[in-house]
């Protein structure tokens, strides 16, 4: 890494340029500067709507750069240890969904831990490829689903040799990393990209002592929330390419879907951020790794909670954890985990990222201090005091084997009826059912329907989980295909 050119931060430079020509504008965005919304420009500022600009020469174009915009993700480049790093206004999901159409048509196989966010399933819907699944195994005392097994990949790629990718979380949700080294070893063996998903993995590729990122590990691609753990703002990414990929078809690919009205707000935001973390990364995890810790340690002291870390590891399914995440097990208070989180927010006034059937996630990162941490331990503490009840036996099923019937575009297309969730016990589902967050599907469009998944989705919702996909929002009827 280049530490005179992390210095630099292109679009942020052209955009502080720009604001002093003080030019009129007579283009959009209609509120012209701020000057046509006032309301809005005390909300956010005057700053922040002065820069709120369109595309223009001195600016560059997202859809095709060729100066700042360009610079800028050269830059980034470099800070990722990548060929190429494009500038992403969609969140993560694009940059996913770009991943899977740049290497998937209809009829290809992508092989995928069924334990992935919904975009990588929204693109199966998009380009007709049909997913293999790997099974993730699953943690019995945590209830949470693990990281991809090297043996089991192989197995799949065996019986799959025409696959054309295998996609990686890296690393899920609560912090489990696979081994992506060798599984891109495996499939680079076979002729196969390896795209990782790494929404919650930004800090990898700027902290110390942290899981391998995957460009480091030799993927293809990588999608990479920035608005995570990196401190951009919401709904910016980067999506990052590795030697071999081409660059131009890929600009395509993103312009397929990616807004032509990019936000120079979060354009620069992204600029901003990378340069934070490729000039003082290693300083910021070193302290978010220290505060994860402290709370860790301090949490498990009270008592019926199991804030778990590298102890769980395996060598394979759990072959690394990421310990910026404070994963919380709270099963011995007798309470859900989305019960917990929904006290800490209405009784602490404490919004966690969220919690499951058994489980809270703290999302710790660069914005956090000492006494919100201290505040967090102490909720934590009172709510065992106030709250604890006799241990639940309910089931838990965080991770439910799927029956793959059919393509997730065909079911989603497919001609469809409406029934009771009950009554469609052995039909094939044509939406998707989740929990939201994380977002990882309970069921998806071409998989079956059985009774295991009717009670998880009655638990959820009996635990105030949000469940989101169907059509219906009280997730009372459910759409099949009709046979």
């Amino acid at each position: 890494m280049d530490k005179k050119l992390q210095a630099r931060a292109p679009i942020y430079e052209a955009l502080l340029e720009m604001r002093e020509k003080r030019i009129v504008p007579f283009d959009v965005p209609g509120h012209k500067r701020g000057k046509g919304n006032k309301p809005l420009t005390e909300f956010l500022g005057e700053k922040c709507m002065s820069t709120d600009v369109n595309s223009m020469k001195p600016l560059d174009n997202l859809c095709q750069p060729k100066s700042v915009i360009k610079e800028a993700e050269d830059v980034a480049a470099d800070a990722f240890g990548c060929k190429k790093a494009f500038f992403m206004v969609g969140g993560t999901t694009s940059c996913v969904q770009a991943m899977i159409l740049f290497y998937c048509k209809k009829g290809d196989k992508i092989i995928m831990p069924r334990n992935v966010h919904r975009s990588s399933i929204n693109a199966l819907v998009l380009c007709g490829a049909k997913p293999v699944y790997v099974n993730p195994q699953t943690h019995t005392g945590l209830g949470i689903s693990l990281g991809m097994s090297v043996a089991d990949v192989e197995r799949a790629i065996l019986q799959n040799p025409d696959a054309k990718a295998v996609l990686v979380n890296n690393p899920t949700y609560y912090g489990v990393c696979s081994d992506i080294k060798k599984i891109t070893e495996t499939a680079h063996a076979h002729g196969m990209a390896v795209l990782a998903d790494e929404a919650h993995g930004a800090h990898f590729y700027f902290g110390e002592n942290l899981p391998l990122p995957a460009m480091a590990a030799g993927a293809d691609m990588a999608a990479v929330s920035m608005h995570k753990s990196g401190g951009s703002l919401t709904q910016s990414s980067f999506l990052l390419v590795g030697d071999g990929v081409n660059q131009n078809y890929m600009r395509q690919i993103i312009n397929l879907t990616q807004t032509t009205s990019a936000s120079y707000l979060l354009l620069s935001s992204l600029d901003i951020s990378r340069r934070n973390l490729a000039l003082n990364g290693g300083e910021i995890f070193r302290s978010v790794c220290r505060l994860s810790e402290y709370a860790r340690d301090e949490i498990n002291k009270i008592g019926d909670y199991y804030a778990f870390s590298k102890e769980i590891t395996d060598g394979d399914s759990i072959y690394d954890f990421d310990v910026t995440k404070l994963s919380i097990n709270v099963d011995g208070l007798g309470l859900a985990g989305i019960e917990v989180c929904d006290i800490l927010r209405d009784d602490y006034e404490i919004q966690v990222e969220f919690g499951d059937l058994s489980n809270v996630l703290a999302y710790i990162s660069v914005g956090d201090r000492e006494r919100d941490i201290e505040r967090l331990v102490s909720a934590f503490l009172d709510i065992r005091r106030r709250y604890k009840r006799p241990r639940s036996d309910c089931k838990k099923y965080e991770y439910i084997p799927p029956d793959v019937v059919c393509s997730p575009q065909e079911a989603f297309y497919g001609k469809k009826r409406r029934v009771a969730l009950a009554e469609g016990i052995g039909g094939i589902c044509g939406e998707f059912v989740m929990c939201y967050p994380p977002g990882i599907p309970v069921i998806a469009p071409g998989e079956r329907l059985t009774g295991d998944i009717i009670e998880y989705i009655s638990l959820a919702k009996s635990k105030g989980c949000l469940l989101t996909g169907p059509e219906d929002a009280d997730v009372e009827k459910i759409n099949i295909l009709e046979e």
